[in-house]
């Protein structure tokens, strides 16, 4: 396996969600209230894979309305 499949299949927190995408952690926190990242919770902390990120980041890039359902 790779650098780049390892990265993929990563968990992420909302830390490292909001250096990736490079917006201030209260950004990723209300974009998840109202349902518009694919995350999932462990507890009562959020976490995110690095693939559902980038799918998400794609379909809001070309247009394609709310991807958010793979939420759990």
């Amino acid at each position: 396996m790779d650098r780049f499949d390892e990265m993929k299949s990563k968990v992420l927190t909302v830390q490292d969600v909001s250096n990736y995408l490079r917006v201030h952690p209260s950004t990723i926190y209300r974009m998840l209230k109202k349902n518009k990242l694919p995350a999932f919770r462990v507890g009562s902390d959020w976490r995110f894979t690095v693939e559902a990120i980038d799918k998400w980041r794609a379909s809001v890039e070309s247009g394609v309305p709310g991807t958010a359902s793979e939420n759990g």
